[in-house]
């Protein structure tokens, strides 16, 4: 007996109301905190380029801590070792929920966004190599431009006023998501000192109570932050980057609601964290990351020199090219197919948004690049880069906004005022 074709799967259409609801949520939180983030990079470059930089490089190499646990770290590292830590156990939370109850829980779902990141990472990896390689200059920042800043992307979104639909922000949301998996394998394997294995074991050690504690459901606070505080601080002294505790923890907190739970331990987390990450621990490491002294020989530099340049391109043309390619070759050979309303053009559109590069570009850049002077240049080039591929974006994303503008209000226009959209009671979501 004959089967049925299967239908094919429409690629940003429209979501289901439980996803559609998790993305807005989230969106909404990393909206306001890009903002804070672009305000908190913009007042970081006026400082570093105004007479009173000599007092910013004072509050950033200023050292403090407790030297008997290895942690007399400067203000700069304090952020990026330390308060990054929170928004990586956030990325965590996301990344386990995409793979829970988002775009990443089944194969057929997960196969165009993951494709589409995977080649948004290898391109510009391999076209800054390849710059690099021509001019002689070094191939450590392989890795600076492979990394997208959903923040500050989504910032450049709000300054713009436009409106997308959930399942372009969705799709954003879930390249950016996987591209932080891959800056984190990326940091943990390849910038990772000498080991410790002694704090190492205790690390693990801390990491395997913190996940006894979520299997047997005890709760208060009181058991997380201490544990989470010390399996940070041994991860530190492993010689592997601290950021790595956040992600581990993230991935061991419960996504799913027992009986008669109102949200789980991720819901719970990333609700108190969240605003914490988005509007204090990214702002305050672009402050401290951020301040380059842009003058013409250092914008000179960043055109003439290999690895500054390699990473500008590779955040301006391999991101757009790498996630452009990925996702067309993947509605190719899948069975997805692209909403009738959209353009390869909106593609195209996210895939220079995604050359934003800001937050996690910075810190490969500063682990790359351990010499102070080497680091201001690959930095000037992740900010040049990223405001390069926003401006791009922004042009064609101005140019379809009437498009998204009319789906967006289609998708949530709710005339009988019930708090559900009204195209989710005549629509038949689960084909979508």
């Amino acid at each position: 007996m004959a089967t049925a074709p299967r239908e094919r799967s429409t690629f940003l259409g429209l979501l289901p109301l439980p996803e559609r609801t998790a993305v807005t949520q989230a969106l909404r939180t990393e909206t306001v905190g890009g903002l804070v983030l672009l305000a908190a990079a913009v007042v970081a470059l006026v400082w570093a380029n105004t007479p009173f930089s000599g007092a910013y490089e004072q509050i950033r190499d200023f050292h403090f801590g407790i030297p008997a646990l290895g942690l007399d770290l400067s203000v700069e590292h304090w952020t990026a070792d330390g308060l990054l830590a929170v928004f990586f156990l956030i990325a965590g939370v996301e990344l386990k929920r995409e793979m829970v109850v988002g775009e990443l829980r089944t194969p057929a779902t997960a196969a165009l966004p993951m494709v589409a990141a995977l080649c948004g990472m290898v391109v510009p990896a391999a076209l800054y190599a390849a710059t690099a390689s021509a001019g002689g200059g070094s191939l450590e920042g392989w890795a600076v431009p492979m990394a997208t800043d959903i923040a500050f992307a989504l910032a450049v979104l709000a300054v713009l006023s436009t409106h997308l639909p959930a399942a372009l922000r969705a799709f954003l949301l879930t390249l950016a998501v996987v591209d932080d998996l891959g800056a984190i394998l990326i940091i943990a394997v390849f910038f990772t000192s000498d080991l410790n294995f002694l704090a190492m074991g205790g690390a693990f050690a801390g990491l395997v109570v913190f996940h006894l504690l979520q299997r047997y459901r005890v709760t208060g606070w009181w058991w997380y932050v201490p544990l989470g505080v010390t399996i940070w601080a041994l991860m530190y002294n492993a010689g592997v980057h601290a950021t790595v505790a956040g992600v581990a923890m993230g991935l061991l907190l419960r996504t799913t609601r027992d009986k008669g739970e109102s949200a789980s331990p991720a819901e719970r987390t990333s609700h108190l964290l969240h605003p914490v990450s988005a509007g204090v621990a990214v702002p305050l490491f672009a402050l401290f990351a951020a301040g380059v002294g842009i003058s013409a020989p250092t914008l000179g530099e960043v055109f003439t020199r290999p690895e500054p340049l390699g990473v500008v391109l590779g955040l301006v043309v391999g991101k757009t090219l790498g996630i452009f390619a990925g996702t067309y070759l993947a509605v190719r050979f899948t069975r997805a197919r692209l909403n009738p309303d959209l353009a390869w053009a909106d593609v195209l559109a996210l895939a220079m948004l995604a050359g934003i590069g800001f937050t996690v570009a910075l810190l490969i850049g500063e682990l790359a690049f351990p010499d102070p002077t080497d680091a201001e240049h690959i930095k000037a080039a992740v900010l040049i880069g990223s405001l390069i591929a926003a401006s791009l974006a922004a042009l064609l994303i101005k140019r379809r906004n009437g498009v998204y503008r009319r789906l967006y209000e289609e998708e949530t226009r709710d005339e009988d005022a019930d708090g559900i959209p009204d195209i989710y009671q005549r629509t038949d979501t689960t084909t979508q």
